[in-house]
């Protein structure tokens, strides 16, 4: 194996966990998203059973 095709791969390796990381992060974040409108819906519930 040369430098060239060493360096290659390693680049590849990390382009491939950049992007793996990347799709667990907008995985995370939407994961969050939905925490916290069903957080936002809950609120608004209790404040329209509190007013009633």
């Amino acid at each position: 194996m040369t430098i060239k095709s060493i360096a290659m791969i390693g680049a590849l390796l990390v382009a491939l966990s950049t992007l793996s990381s990347c799709a667990n992060t907008i995985r995370g974040m939407g994961q969050d998203t939905a925490n916290t409108v069903n957080a936002t819906e809950g609120a608004g519930r209790r404040v329209a059973r509190a007013a009633n």
